[in-house]
């Protein structure tokens, strides 16, 4: 049956999901489509999915198709990168089977995916995960040996306007089901009132969830403008060099900032910038901490985040997936316990005052006239 819908184009998938409106056709260049990016579009209500690249090419098993299957959206892969040429934003196509039409021409041909190749796809990227896992760990090491100096030296980090010194301090990014573990340290966050930091995107998790950052630190590149106009202050993750590719957004939005030039990600800096200025604990949620999670994000190796957390280890907590520690239910006999604790002093109570009694007795009195006894 044929799928008809406006089409919205971008490279970047998580920049596209910002304009994707719901039974609108996205077309995207994201190769092995992780789990994070599926479920961000997804939350659009996407009619459809075009995909220039394979979605998933048994790498290494992905489960952003998958998740796009379940809930019944078609994905046409391998169209190639000239789809972005050959369509205008905004304009309305159809799709029939592998095949990508606009006023009736036909303009590409792509991959239909389906559950079945997802499944084996999936089996060969199992079986791949060994041989990822020894480039990864090899790229690894090199990479930890150039830059240890960079981060396990002293780092020159800016002043910041937020104190941050024997506190604790929530850092935040948008990895796996980082709303549930937020959702699990809820009354952490009530008692401890920690300094909240959002990682790009982690600053849209916090204020989705009816917390406002105090800072806002990232390439600025999927963080929205709701966020950085929250009146968080707004940290510029640049290179080493002092590039940064995020500070243009910011100057355009007339938005003040601070650039902090850092080895690694933006989650490292994000651990680094609370560590260097004298942070008690630092929790994190949904940081990027496993094999999975770095392919996903497109590196070849961790060496900056296994120095930072050599580094910061000792006031580390990663509570990412606290929320499958426990998911206790209340039970009937726990309330049936709570009831009779209650009870108990109340009864105690009737039995040694006199007034209670006859107050009491007067209800009962009553209660038999109304009934006629």
């Amino acid at each position: 049956m044929p799928v008809e819908g406006i089409v919205r184009l971008d490279r970047i998938t998580k920049r596209l999901v910002r304009r994707l409106r719901p039974d609108e056709i996205a077309v995207i260049a994201h190769r092995d489509l992780d789990e994070l990016a599926a479920k961000s579009l997804l939350k659009t209500r996407v009619k459809a999915i075009i995909n220039a690249y394979s979605s998933i090419s048994g790498r290494y098993p992905n489960r952003g198709p998958e998740r796009i299957l379940q809930a019944r959206i078609p994905i046409i892969d391998n169209v190639g990168e000239d789809i972005f040429n050959q369509l205008v934003e905004g304009e309305r196509i159809s799709i029939r089977g592998h095949c990508i039409f606009r006023d009736n021409k036909l303009i590409a041909i792509g991959e239909v995916l389906d559950y079945r190749t997802v499944r084996l796809r999936m089996e060969q990227g199992r079986v791949n995960l060994v041989r990822e896992l020894d480039q990864f760990v090899n790229n690894t090491l090199v990479y930890a040996a150039r830059e240890k100096e960079a981060v396990l030296g002293r780092i020159q980090v800016p002043e910041l306007p937020v104190q941050i010194k024997g506190k604790h301090v929530l850092v935040v990014a948008r990895g796996h089901n980082y709303r549930e573990d937020l959702a699990t340290i809820r009354s952490y966050i009530v008692e401890k009132r920690p300094v909240l930091i959002g990682v790009d995107g982690g600053g849209d998790a916090l204020l989705e969830l009816g917390y406002t950052p105090h800072l806002i630190i990232g390439d600025m590149d999927s963080v929205s403008d709701q966020v950085l106009y929250c009146g968080a202050v707004l940290v510029v993750h640049a290179y080493k060099n002092g590039f940064a590719p995020g500070l243009a957004r910011i100057k355009k939005l007339n938005l003040p900032a601070i650039v902090f030039p850092a080895p690694g990600t933006s989650e490292d800096a994000a651990l680094l910038l609370a560590y260097e200025h004298g942070a008690e604990l630092i929790v994190a949620v949904g940081l990027h901490s496993n094999l999975i999670d770095f392919l996903e994000k497109g590196r070849q190796g961790m060496a900056s985040t296994l120095l930072v957390r050599l580094k910061v280890g000792p006031i580390l907590v990663d509570a990412k997936g606290v929320n499958q520690l426990y998911r206790g239910q209340i039970k009937f006999a726990y309330l049936g316990g709570v009831f009779l604790a209650a009870l108990f002093p109340f009864l105690v109570t009737v039995l040694v005052s006199t007034r209670i009694q006859y107050f009491l007795q007067l209800i009962l009195f009553k209660i038999r006239l109304l009934v006629g006894r």
